[in-house]
């Protein structure tokens, strides 16, 4: 599928579930995307999956409702992880499967989301779809380029704004040392990236980009810290401060 279908199918997939009472909010690249209208030129993929993250209460719902879509599940996977995620086959293309995380996002650290998934329309809230790239201790191009386009397209700011919400990461990062020194690392990537000749970026829209870098950045210096994570932020990158990816859908 070309990507203006996959986002449809996206948009299908969603006012679908809707319909049917349940909760379906894309993540990954096409969520990217969607918040990237503005100029979308630093997404630079061909063929995205489609990832979408749902509450624990909606899980027994996804079977059924994704058959009725035309989807197949992938069965033996299913069994044995359809708690935290269930991975689903479009029956008219063996290139298109749909990725279905339950509850929360867990990679190489923990989202919190089962009571998020109103906050926009479309897609997890914008700041954990931030940090769910900001997260990935392994940091390579692609993700690196999501999140430009993220803070490119969308000011810093409050939420209720449709802003990415400082607050929130703010939040997290205070209650997560190991998301804030992932996150801390990859704005670092980050500024070294938007200096790539190749991507050409004008000085003004570096400017923009490290302005909004920088919010984050004062946010986390200025947000309430606890004994105990100052006590791990002592302890630092001598104790691996992250999950592996296989160690979480083991």
């Amino acid at each position: 599928m070309e990507i203006n279908d996959l986002l449809k199918e996206m948009k299908r997939l969603i006012d679908a579930a809707r319909r049917n009472d349940i909760l379906l909010r894309a993540f990954g690249g096409l969520a990217v995307l969607t918040h990237s209208q503005n100029d979308s030129r630093f997404f630079q993929r061909e063929a995205p999956d489609l990832d979408f993250l749902a509450p624990r209460e909606d899980r027994q719902k996804l079977e059924p409702f994704f058959q009725e879509m035309g989807y197949s599940p992938n069965k033996r996977f299913n069994l044995l992880n359809g708690r935290q995620r269930q991975i689903y086959y479009y029956d008219q293309s063996e290139d298109l499967h749909v990725d279905i995380l339950i509850g929360d996002f867990e990679m190489c650290h923990k989202l919190p989301l089962d009571d998020r998934l109103d906050v926009d329309p479309l897609t997890i809230p914008l700041a954990e779809l931030f940090l769910s790239k900001a997260q990935v201790v392994k940091l390579n191009r692609k993700d690196g380029l999501d999140l430009i386009s993220l803070l490119f397209n969308n000011e810093v700011g409050d939420e209720k704004q449709g802003q990415i919400g400082l607050e929130r990461i703010a939040w997290l990062g205070s209650q997560d040392w190991g998301l804030y020194k992932t996150t801390s690392i990859n704005l670092g990537r980050v500024e070294e990236l938007i200096e790539d000749d190749d991507l050409h970026i004008k000085p003004g829209e570096q400017s923009l980009i490290l302005g909004r870098i920088q919010k984050i950045r004062k946010a986390f210096d200025e947000m309430p810290k606890s004994v105990a994570w100052q006590v791990r932020d002592k302890v630092g990158t001598r104790v691996r401060w992250y999950l592996e990816v296989e160690e979480v859908h083991q």
